[in-house]
């Protein structure tokens, strides 16, 4: 059990915080005051993380930059996969764009998610939240716990969103996989990249998979962030004009 303890605590912590923003927002969300308080957990640590996601978008804009470069190291080391994926991370450090710092991000928010799902799973110090509900549905229940009209209709209309932000994203990173020349760091040409290629569009429906098997606290969290990071996509993304410094 020592092993959960630092799990057990930052549950309770969350625990607390959720119960403190439902508290507050109870006279305005009424008896959604709990899922309201979920969406609001979910932006304060989107916002939490939000240098990281900064940085994340200037080190696209650097690669998206070095496409050419990019383009013109596949050609010369087309027949060489190992100085390619060489060259490319040579390039990549000269210019300070790091591969795999778009990955920073997505990775610190799993610790979130889990916290929120063990919240609505166990009610680590706040059991009250297993019994707070959202459209009728309690937030501690999965979708196989009872498939009535309720269930379905809440469960489904935040699985569509899901598969909505699934395919935005998708098409985003098959975008960005043709303007920079790689695929998560590593070149569009060579040994694995088809099969990379055809792994990593599918990456942001693996949200929907989970989904199926979290409580609905737990899909709360899981749509106001991939939401979030849709809108951050438009808002922080968007082209720049010609002459303006990637950094």
């Amino acid at each position: 059990m020592l092993a959960f303890a630092p799990l057990h605590a930052a549950a309770s912590a969350a625990a607390g915080v959720v119960t403190w923003l439902a508290g507050t927002l109870a006279p305005l969300a009424g008896g959604a005051a709990t899922a309201a308080a979920i969406v609001l957990f979910t932006i304060g640590v989107r916002l939490l993380i939000s240098p990281l996601t900064l940085a994340q978008v200037r080190g696209e804009r650097r690669r998206s930059a070095l496409a050419p470069e990019v383009r013109d190291l596949q050609r010369r080391y087309a027949d060489d996969p190992g100085r390619l994926q060489s060259e490319l991370f040579a390039l990549y450090r000269r210019a300070g764009a790091s591969p795999v710092a778009g990955c920073l991000p997505a990775l610190l928010q799993a610790p979130f998610f889990l916290v929120m799902y063990r919240v609505f799973a166990t009610g680590d110090g706040h059991p009250q939240l297993l019994h707070e509900r959202f459209a009728g549905v309690p937030l501690g229940w999965h979708l196989g716990d009872g498939l009535t009209g309720p269930v379905v209709a809440v469960f489904g209309v935040l699985v569509a969103a899901l598969l909505v932000l699934a395919w935005w994203s998708s098409r985003r990173a098959r975008r960005a996989a043709a303007a920079t020349g790689t695929i998560a760091g590593a070149p569009t040409e060579g040994p694995g990249a088809a099969v990379l290629g055809r792994l990593v569009p599918l990456l942001p429906f693996t949200t929907v998979l989970v989904a199926l098997v979290v409580p609905l606290a737990a899909v709360l969290y899981l749509v106001t962030t991939t939401a979030w990071t849709a809108l951050e996509q438009v808002v922080l993304r968007r082209p720049q004009p010609e002459g303006i410094d990637a950094r």
